[in-house]
C-alpha cells in the first residue's frame, strides 16, 4: 500500500442525499464493499471511477476528491 492518499466527500454526500452504500454501488456498477473502502480511503479510484462519482452527484471531481484533507465544514 502506498503512501498516496486521496481523501473524499462520498460519505458526506451519500448522507446529505440519503443514498445507501448499495445503492451507490449499484449506480456506479461496482461492489458495495468498493464504496467503503474508497469512503475509507483505502483504495483511491481510477479517473473513470472518480469521475463516474462526480456524475452520479452531479459535481465537480474536486468538490467530492482532494490531495488535502477537507476542512471541516464550518470552519475557514
Amino acid at each position: 500500500m502506498s503512501n498516496e492518499i486521496v481523501y473524499n466527500r462520498i460519505p458526506m454526500l451519500r448522507a446529505e442525499r440519503g443514498i445507501s452504500r448499495k445503492d451507490l454501488a449499484t449506480a456506479l456498477g461496482v461492489h458495495y464493499q468498493t464504496v467503503g473502502y474508497l469512503e475509507r480511503g483505502e483504495y483511491s479510484p481510477s479517473l473513470f471511477l472518480a469521475l463516474k462519482i462526480a456524475e452520479y452527484f452531479e459535481v465537480p471531481v474536486e468538490v467530492i476528491f482532494s490531495l488535502r484533507p477537507f476542512a471541516r465544514l464550518g470552519s475557514s
